[in-house]
């Protein structure tokens, strides 16, 4: 095809061009997500970042590209991109593609909406009430408000905000002249986030109290009590509590109904980051690791970790009714007009930071449809299911040292002790050795792409993997494979 008629169609020109195109570019995806999720493919083609950017055409020419340059472009994007869909890929707390949510994500954009307004996204404004309702009555709220957010960090954001604007109103107009200094609580396994949003909304990461963990990664609310005295003694005002359902490493759960009479008795803002672990809500076996959640005033919960909604879908949710609004409207006259012919209570978009904004709600509302909620728990169990079954295998294999006994959620752990050094236990230096195993052991397992597992070290331990499930498709037999298959990547080590 010639440059100047694929010119012609990215500006929209004609739509025979289009469909050729767009059938091209859809018969490749679905050609490589069916080749993904096969076993015997690759989680990932590593290639050198150096090398990479030689192989990729990355630079733009004056001239339009052809339609066979833009295949190329596709191709190689996806040849060398890691292969989330990947059973193996157990590297982060999302993974696999769902295809019904895939499909929903196609349709959104297809119309690249907005959802600010009802006049402009009439279906997807009722299907974002409807969901984010059924979400807070799945917390245990039978009133309240929400959002969609552009990730938990975003949220946890959100919720630190709204604490803020809780205690001290007047901050929306008078801005941070005249207040105290304001003191918020989280543990030390809390994710990074808390920390960001403090230092980006002007509390200071310095006011983030972080209290002590116990050997499992649950805050440990006797310190809690004293850090907030602490912090009062300082001259400083304690406003909230962050807690963690289910924490990025260890996937420990705050004891949230401890947590929830501290913040009663001390008038502080509750809130739970629920990002990952929100998911076992939805699971009646599981849903108790998240006791004492109904008594939070807001909750970060991200449909596209637990629940595998393709990203992102992450969600803000308080059980304060008229809270967003009041803290963030700023009723713009050209967008939020009071005099229009429906009724502008539809008009979401100003309880929102953002302004324009994707469509995140309907991939998830078409996965929950198409599953159901029993479909839903029946997901979340199969992966508590398998994560016990591979902690039962690996707790007396040799070379396995499990971090925590028993893990709460589907993260899962562990060292790997090659057989060189499991005579070496207890010596001076064996902390020192085993720290290396690990990034070696990434190292083959990318540079050969069988499997992606991630690694880190925390407090005093060296490095050790944790093995995260998200993906229900995963069966015994692959959790025998995962296993062996550290045992092969360890060899020699």
């Amino acid at each position: 095809m010639p440059a100047s008629e694929i010119s012609s169609f990215a500006a929209s020109g004609p739509a025979d061009t289009s469909v050729r195109f767009l059938t091209r570019v859809q018969q490749i995806v679905l050609e490589h997500a069916e080749q993904a999720e096969r076993r015997d493919s690759k989680v990932s083609r590593w290639v050198d970042p150096e090398r990479l950017q030689k192989i990729l055409d990355l630079q733009f020419n004056d001239q339009p590209a052809s339609m066979e340059q833009l295949m190329d472009c596709i191709s190689d994007t996806l040849r060398y991109s890691v292969n989330i869909a990947h059973p193996y890929f157990l590297n982060q707390l999302y993974s696999t593609v769902d295809r019904v949510g895939l499909a929903g994500q196609w349709v959104t954009d297809t119309l690249n909406a907005s959802v600010y307004t009802y006049e402009v996204a009439p279906v997807f404004t009722l299907m974002e009430e409807m969901v984010l309702a059924k979400m807070r009555q799945i917390v245990g709220w039978s009133s309240g408000d929400g959002i969609f957010s552009p990730g938990g960090s975003i949220a946890n954001g959100y919720a630190i905000n709204l604490a803020r604007f809780h205690k001290f109103p007047q901050v929306k107009s008078k801005g941070l002249y005249g207040l105290p200094r304001l003191v918020m609580f989280t543990s030390e396994e809390a994710h990074y986030s808390i920390v960001k949003m403090a230092g980006l909304e002007g509390i200071g990461i310095d006011n983030v109290y972080q209290v002590r963990t116990d050997s499992t990664g649950r805050m440990d609310v006797g310190h809690l009590k004293q850090e907030i005295q602490r912090a009062k003694s300082e001259g400083g005002v304690p406003f909230m509590v962050s807690a963690t359902a289910g924490t990025t490493v260890l996937g420990a759960f705050d004891p949230l109904e401890d947590i929830a009479d501290i913040c009663n008795e001390e008038k502080l803002w509750f809130h739970v980051d629920a990002a990952w672990g929100g998911g076992a809500l939805m699971s009646t076996r599981r849903r108790h690791l998240l006791s004492g959640i109904d008594r939070a005033d807001s909750v970060t919960w991200n449909p596209h970790k637990m629940l595998a909604a393709p990203q992102q879908c992450s969600t803000f949710l308080t059980k304060h009714p008229k809270i967003l609004q009041e803290c963030h409207s700023a009723s713009a006259s050209y967008l939020f007009q009071k005099d229009k012919f429906y009724d502008t209570s539809y008009d979401i978009g100003d309880k929102h930071l953002q302004c324009g904004r994707r469509v995140d709600v309907f991939k998830f509302w078409l996965m929950w449809k198409s599953k159901g909620t029993a479909g839903l728990e029946e997901h979340v169990d199969r992966l508590f299911d398998m994560a016990e079954y591979f902690t039962d295998k690996i707790r007396q294999r040799p070379g396995f040292r499990l971090v925590i006994e028993k893990p709460q959620c589907t993260n899962i752990s562990f060292w790997y002790v090659p057989p060189s050094l499991r005579d070496l236990e207890g010596q001076p230096d064996f902390k020192e050795k085993l720290n290396k195993v690990a990034p070696l052991m990434k190292e083959r397992m990318m540079r050969e792409g069988t499997m992606m597992i991630t690694y880190q070290p925390l407090k005093d331990h060296p490095n050790f993997f944790r093995l995260v499930l998200q993906n229900s498709s995963l069966t015994r037999e692959d959790m025998d494979h995962i296993v062996q298959e550290i045992e092969r990547l360890g060899r020699g080590l």
